[in-house]
């Protein structure tokens, strides 16, 4: 599935991804490639990313040191859009 994290000032990282973990609102939640489409409101925490390919370039994302397929970002808050699998994150 197809990847973008936006924030007011640049794109944090656009690509190809195998899944996304994002913190809802209501606790932590997982999109994989097909999922339904779906708005979500998002809380402060981390945004963690099952790369498609370990040598893709990662943008402003940092690499978990126990799993190097695994990108990082910490956000504020925000808004997800999963849409014709492709997920848009608005962050702070």
């Amino acid at each position: 599935m197809k990847l973008e994290i936006v924030t007011p000032e640049s794109i944090i990282y656009k690509g190809d991804v195998v899944s996304v973990t994002l913190p809802g609102l209501n606790g932590q939640f997982q999109l994989l490639s097909n999922h339904t489409d779906i708005i979500s409101a998002l809380k402060s925490g981390e945004v963690r990313i099952k790369l498609s390919n370990e040598s893709e370039d990662l943008g402003s994302l940092k690499i978990d040191p126990a799993d190097k397929s695994i990108g990082v970002y910490e956000i504020k808050g925000g808004i997800l859009e999963m849409l014709t699998n492709k997920a848009i994150v608005l962050a702070e």
